[in-house]
């Protein structure tokens, strides 16, 4: 009778390790089809946008819903660009060519009315610089007549567009001219956010974020990991099984010194250079692919007739004000970067605000992740 018992209890526990070597197997098998991308570059290169990009073509793109959660964000944007260049002005030394859109007074601007978001209302003697300035922005949820009224005005006023040309000199978002460009479209109570709005806004990335996209029976797992200096630290547990590492560069910062550095003038694109030499030769890479990502050729194409290259680069004797050359001197510069000849760097020049652009340039970059990985993940 125990025999049997002990012969029954065996039979269960044989079918439990086969239940269990049958899931192992399966685990392993999905393994296999799961590719772990890393996404790397300073801040604002277009790290997120991009996944953004992926998620309109290979994900589940933005719910009316969605795109409703983005109007607060993108009404930040609005109020920290035009707050960015009303103190720039002070700082430059430049005038109003507007009276009424003026600071009134740099210590501590006229009181106002204060609405239930805390966003401070416009008195009214109270000036359109002042008004911008009080708003707190982490607090925004609309974009009051008022204040849309003041920032139109601070937009057209002569002295606020020489402080938006001189923009290298202090910081200021990318997407500051195609925000107030459309303000009338977007200070609509109706307003809604189009997909465009939402990949031009601007929110830095804290921490690491990772985004699952299935194509074609091939799982690409893209991680996201802040750009800021202060971020990279948080890295470094991102590093095993990475088969391939993004490496974004924002071609348009070659005239632009870092936010971060508050001792010292760095050229953004110097640290960049620098972070992706200390990327390319980590020994956790070495197997892994690196894909070069150069955008923002939208923005180099607009900077580079009036802010030339080789002001910052004397190395560059390429002809002024042509994009092309430029593009190909900074590619050359990051090649340079890299210590090992046998590895290839497969670049790319992008738009990261551009669907078309990115839908095709990853069309490539998955066919040459997918042969890169052929043989070690049996994908075909």
């Amino acid at each position: 009778m125990a025999g049997c018992c002990v012969s029954a209890e065996d039979r269960e526990n044989q079918r439990i390790n086969e239940e269990i070597e049958k899931q192992l197997r399966k685990d392993k098998k999905d393994s296999r089809r799961e590719l772990k991308l890393l996404l790397l570059g300073t801040g604002e290169s277009g790290k997120s946008t991009f996944i953004k990009q992926m998620r309109i073509i290979h994900g589940g793109g933005y719910t009316d819903e969605d795109k409703r959660s983005y109007a607060k964000l993108v009404y930040q944007n609005i109020y920290m660009s035009v707050q960015a260049m009303v103190r720039a002005m002070v700082a430059l030394s430049l005038s109003f060519s507007d009276p009424h859109n003026q600071v009134e007074g740099r210590r501590s601007p006229p009181a106002g009315r204060v609405s239930a978001d805390g966003v401070t209302l416009s008195g009214p003697r109270q000036r359109h610089a002042d008004a911008v300035l009080q708003v707190e922005v982490d607090k925004v949820e609309e974009l009051h007549p008022e204040h849309a009224t003041a920032i139109a005005s601070l937009w057209k006023d002569e002295g606020i567009q020489e402080c938006y040309n001189r923009r290298r000199e202090y910081q200021l978002s990318d997407s500051t001219k195609y925000y107030l460009t459309d303000l009338e479209r977007i200070a609509q109570p109706s307003y809604l956010p189009d997909l465009q709005d939402i990949l031009r806004v601007r929110v830095p990335t804290t921490g690491i974020i990772e985004y699952p996209f299935d194509m074609e029976n091939v799982i690409f797992r893209m991680v996201d990991v802040g750009g800021q200096r202060s971020e990279r630290r948080k890295w470094i547990h991102c590093f095993e099984n990475v088969t391939s590492i993004i490496f974004l560069v924002a071609l348009s910062e070659y005239d632009q010194v870092l936010a971060e550095c508050d001792n010292e003038v760095l050229n953004r694109m110097e640290e960049s250079k620098a972070l992706f030499k200390t990327i390319i030769t980590y020994p956790w890479f070495q197997r892994s692919s690196v894909i070069l990502f150069l955008n923002k050729t939208d923005i180099l194409q607009e900077k580079i007739v009036h802010s030339h290259l080789a002001t910052y680069f004397p190395e560059f004797t390429g002809p002024q004000q042509d994009p092309g050359a430029a593009q190909e001197f900074i590619l050359k510069m990051y090649q340079e970067q890299n210590p090992d000849k046998e590895k290839t760097l497969y670049a790319h020049f992008t738009c990261a605000t551009d669907t078309e652009n990115i839908r095709f340039v990853f069309a490539a970059v998955k066919d040459t992740i997918l042969r890169h990985n052929l043989k070690e993940f049996n994908l075909v």
